[in-house]
Order: C-alpha cells, then structure tokens, then sequence
C-alpha cells in the first residue's frame, strides 16, 4: 500500500500514536501541532510537515531528558 503524501487529520491521529482529536487541536492551541494546509474545504497535514512534527517532538522529547538528568 503507497503511503500517503497527505493525511486528513483523523489520519494523521490515527497513524501518529492514535492521538485523540481533542488533544491533537489542544496541541495546535499550544503552537504544538503540525503544519496545516487547505485544500478546498479540507485541512491537510503533508507528508513532510508530519516528518517535521516527530522531528521536533524527539528533540523536546530529548531536550526534556536532558534538564531533567541535570
């Protein structure tokens, strides 16, 4: 199956750890979620803008470890 190069956002919860919906908008409140996209009447995560998001998530995932252990 081709992975997707845009995900709806059910999609994109679904595939990233089975996020809730509420906790994926909580996470867009805080300047915390991927970037969207409109097309037409739809908001789309692109491929790319979810590979920035686990990037960004491990390095304050590891920025965290690192004050913690300090």
């Amino acid at each position: 199956m081709p992975k997707p190069s845009a995900f709806s956002i059910e999609q994109f919860c679904e595939s990233h750890g089975n996020i809730s919906r509420a906790y994926f908008y909580k996470l867009l409140a805080a300047g915390q979620g991927p970037r969207l996209m409109k097309v037409g009447r739809r908001v789309l995560i692109s491929e790319e803008a979810a590979a920035d998001w686990r990037r960004e998530m491990e390095a304050r995932t590891a920025q965290q470890k690192q004050l913690e252990t300090a």
